[in-house]
């Protein structure tokens, strides 16, 4: 039986990001940067290889970039974007792939998938599915090692209204006391807590103000689609955990320097089983940094990895409703594939032990000068 073959669409998350994808572009000026990649065609960029489950089945795939910022794939018209995913779908389906993943914004863009799935010539997911999982996972993990009581904590979920965080919303809810849901469109939002509100087995909210919901909370997961910062330093609690779901990143970079007593987890990182190599297509030998530790891989990555392994063809997480059902199915199969949530980092960087403990002793000498 031959290989299961995967393909998944990258994109520079930020102008420095775009040196990943094509060295030759550091130092130059936005405004060039931004104009090369409006003209830069579709290309297979990372070859990936020496993905093995426990049990040795093996599968194979392409990342393919569809080379445009987030702002521009917001920017520019939504039927020119469809077709730069589309005809980056296209190359890894000559090259094989029987499942396609979308990465970063190209599964935010439009109707979160849909169309995409409907055009393409092989089945399509978000990733949606294992980026919920991990991030749950990783959010109440980072509460533990910060000693919140997630039973009487407030959590907060910045991007409520959307694809990721309606479904995070619904799996937090059962182990908080309270939880707060933020976006940007209060008329969506209302009308999301007004379905929800009755069906959750805690107390909740709605405001479109973050900084006054991430005041209230010792948990704050965010899986926005912005482009700028969102949690600011001010705002956070002593003690607070944070976990991202969103690339470019939520929380602001002051955070790290002006908060040590607040511990940030990106949530949507997992480690992958066998010995996995990301070749670069063009120059080989030398590998792709995605910027994460080695074996390491993105939820969404790692969903379309385990859909081959699984050789589930099909369009697994489309569109803005995202079934609880598929997640917890999900979970399960990548657990049997082999992957399990990869340890903490926060703003590009691991997160050690050594800065968990010194975490937690800056939030317990905050909380007592406060009381002196």
């Amino acid at each position: 039986m031959s290989v299961p073959k995967f393909c998944f669409v990258i994109h520079p998350v930020s102008l420095e990001d775009v040196a990943r994808f094509e060295p030759g572009a550091k130092g130059k000026g936005k405004p060039i940067i931004a104009k090369i990649l409006e003209w830069m065609p579709e290309w297979a960029a990372v070859h990936v290889t020496g993905v093995r489950t426990p049990d040795g089945r093996e599968t194979e795939g392409w990342f393919v970039a569809a080379p445009l910022l987030p702002e521009q794939m917001l920017a520019f018209p939504r039927e020119e974007v469809y077709a730069r995913i589309l005809r980056a779908i296209g190359i890894g389906a000559e090259l094989g792939a029987q499942v396609a993943g979308l990465g970063a914004f190209t599964g935010v863009v439009g109707d979160g998938g849909v169309t995409i799935a409907e055009r393409s010539p092989i089945p399509v997911t978000t990733g949606n599915s294992l980026t919920i999982a991990a991030g749950v996972q990783s959010l109440f993990r980072g509460a533990r090692e910060m000693g919140v009581e997630a039973e009487n904590a407030t959590a907060v979920v910045l991007g409520a209204t959307g694809s990721i965080g309606g479904a995070c919303v619904r799996l937090i809810a059962p182990q908080v006391k309270h939880v707060i849901l933020v976006a940007r469109n209060e008329t969506r939002l209302r009308k999301m807590h007004e379905e929800i509100a009755a069906r959750l087995p805690c107390s909740s909210e709605y405001t479109t103000d973050v900084s006054a919901a991430v005041r209230q909370a010792q948990l704050i997961l965010t899986a926005t689609s912005s482009t700028q910062n969102v949690v600011e330093p001010e705002d956070l609690r002593t003690g607070a955990v944070v976990c991202e779901l969103s690339l470019p990143h939520d929380v602001s970079r002051r955070v790290a320097t002006l908060r040590p007593d607040v511990l940030v987890t990106e949530g949507g990182n997992m480690l992958v089983p066998g010995e996995p190599r990301f070749e670069r297509v063009r120059e080989q030998g030398r590998e792709f940094d995605l910027n994460l530790p080695p074996r390491t891989a993105l939820a969404c990555m790692s969903e379309t990895m385990v859909l081959a392994l699984e050789r589930r063809f099909e369009s697994y997480t489309l569109g803005r409703g995202i079934d609880l059902a598929k997640v917890i199915e999900m979970q399960a199969m990548a657990e049997r594939c082999g992957f399990t949530v990869a340890g903490m980092r926060a703003f590009d960087a691991a997160v050690t032990p050594e800065q968990i403990a010194a975490t937690r002793k800056a939030a317990r000498e905050r909380r007592a000068r406060v009381v002196a």
